[in-house]
């Protein structure tokens, strides 16, 4: 039901000097330093007289619900990477499709690995499409489906051929839903909030991780061909939670705005953001003001193949550039190492034992998982710059030191080996830390609302091109070159931290139309440092606000 307006808003606002917030919703876009200070004030004053949602409401327990349900689109892929490396240590699955342990069968396993790359690499055309066409709900429905269907066909498989149709089908399942989900989550949170609910939802990569790697320890154990097929049948799991319950979330207010119906958007910004429901509240009104002044009716997300939006100013150049450092660096820092191969890495660290290795691979989930959720805990405070050179110094560190323990010079010993698979979960655990949480937030928050959809899309297709060089290169890598590997990584990532100081901007805390006036400064990196400290003011009187209100 629709709230009437909330009287309280009106004095609140007053107080604040409602006049600056109407004044900056009326204006066109900041051309100048001032007007861009002027959105930031209009934003604090608005929030000063609508604090927000309170998650511990009815609606607020709803938006956790929401933002959960979304998270399966993550949990998917973090559920296939981890169950095809159990899967792929598993005796029976070896022998059912004759895959060997030598220099061929390493082959054999880029295969069976990538042709699902080769799913998410298709599904650039539906993830182009669908999310303006039919809206971000329906992008990940439609998706899961796919998923669910591809899951039993692999699940099930009598020959090769069958089981790689699947795994096809799960891999553009996968893709499809996971850029609805992006596109969905940046649009309908908040920006003090949107660091921590987007880093949750990449996060939980490790959810899935820990549920396959969790199933494969006893069902490994398992003597017939079931061992194998139950866990790529219950892949279907986080995607069929998903197609249940993805229609009865409220669709994204900039996707509903975009489609010409305005009153419906207010009363979803509404719905998500004011403490009240009061679509009359400043902050929803100066909400709907930058979705006016940001967002065209016949804009560039009404042209689905049409990518020169993209490129066409150095502001859209930049903002796609810091798609694919997210795309570049979060697949080639080394965590494809471990992410496919753990269980060669683990062998050639000296454990022989499947079962063991599948115990190993759930010790890597549930540390990953912390990893992750600390990462995203802290994201909207010590921002996004710092998580990533944070993480890409951590995985350099890691690279090199394991390169040395597993490197044929010295003793070989067990306490040795021992210290280089710990260095390999700790590697994971910092990787997790920094990376995990930007791989959907950043990219999703950089590119503006008409070519988000595309951008995403083109980014994630950037992001299996890396991707390719994991599943197809990294079997014969190590055959050949074993610990040397480590060391290609380790260089790379000295390049990746040199890029990510140089270009990255700061982006917490900042409104995706603040963006706008980020990426269109003639400096985006020092612009972005500027209202991100404004930002970081803003929400310090807040709390205050908050604690004074509590002492009171």
């Amino acid at each position: 039901m629709d709230k009437k307006p909330d009287p309280t808003h009106a004095e609140h606002a007053a107080d604040a000097d409602a006049s600056s917030i109407r004044k900056v919703a009326s204006g066109g876009a900041p051309h100048d330093a001032d007007e861009v200070d002027e959105r930031a004030v209009a934003l604090r004053l608005a929030r000063t007289a609508d604090p927000g949602l309170k998650l511990a409401t009815w609606r607020g327990l709803k938006f956790i619900f929401y933002v959960l349900v979304v998270c399966m689109c993550s949990g998917d892929s973090g559920f296939d990477g981890t169950i095809m490396s159990s899967v792929n240590s598993m005796v029976q699955f070896q022998r059912f499709f004759n895959l060997g342990t030598d220099g061929k069968g390493a082959s054999k396993t880029g295969i069976v690995f990538g042709i699902y790359t080769v799913g998410q690499v298709c599904a650039f055309f539906p993830a182009v499409v669908l999310p303006d066409r039919i809206g971000r709900r329906w992008t990940m429905f439609l998706a899961n489906i796919l998923l669910c269907g591809g899951a039993f066909l692999a699940g099930f498989a009598q020959n090769m051929s069958m089981f790689l149709a699947g795994r096809f089908l799960v891999g553009m399942g996968c893709t499809c839903a996971a850029q609805g989900a992006k596109s969905y989550l940046s649009e309908v949170t908040s920006p003090w909030n949107r660091g921590r609910w987007m880093g949750l939802q990449n996060s939980f990569y490790y959810v899935g991780q820990l549920l396959a790697s969790g199933l494969a320890i006893p069902l490994g154990r398992i003597a017939s061909n079931w061992s194998w097929r139950i866990p790529l049948i219950l892949q279907c799991m986080l995607g069929f939670i998903n197609v249940l319950f993805v229609l009865l979330l409220p669709e994204s207010p900039r996707w509903v705005y975009a489609q010409g119906r305005r009153d419906e958007a207010v009363k979803i910004l509404a719905e998500l953001h004011s403490r009240d429901n009061d679509v009359n509240s400043p902050l929803v009104q100066l909400e709907i003001a930058e979705f006016e002044e940001s967002i065209s009716l016949t804009g560039a997300d009404k042209r689905p193949f049409d990518f020169r939006p993209l490129f066409t100013t150095s502001a859209q150049r930049y903002r796609f550039g810091m798609c694919v450092i997210v795309a570049c660096w979060g697949q080639l820092s080394g965590n494809g190492l471990i992410t496919y191969f753990l269980p060669i890495l683990l062998k050639q660290a000296g454990i022989e034992s499947p079962d063991r290795q599948r115990v190993l691979n759930f010790v890597n989930s549930v540390t990953s998982f912390i990893g992750a959720l600390t990462g995203t805990s802290l994201v909207d405070f010590v921002g996004r710059r710092f998580l990533m050179l944070f993480a890409e110094i951590s995985c350099m560190s890691g690279m090199f030191i394991v390169a040395g323990l597993l490197s044929n010079s010295g003793p070989q010993t067990s306490t040795r080996a021992n210290a280089g698979i710990s260095f390999i979960f700790l590697f994971m655990v910092f990787y997790s830390f920094g990376w995990t949480p930007l791989q959907s937030l950043y990219p999703a928050e950089s590119l503006a609302y008409e070519v988000r959809a595309k951008g995403l899309a083109l980014q994630s297709w950037c992001t299996n091109i890396f991707s390719l060089i994991n599943t197809f290169g990294l079997p014969s890598a190590l055959a050949a070159l074993k610990w040397k590997t480590y060391l290609i990584f380790g260089i790379w990532d000295i390049v990746g931290i040199i890029v990510i100081y140089l270009f990255v901007v700061e982006t917490k805390q900042l409104s995706l139309e603040e963006l706008d006036d980020v990426f269109n400064s003639p400096n985006p990196k020092q612009t972005s440092f500027a209202l991100a400290a404004e930002a970081k003011r803003r929400e310090a009187e807040h709390i205050a606000r908050q604690k004074a209100g509590g002492n009171a």
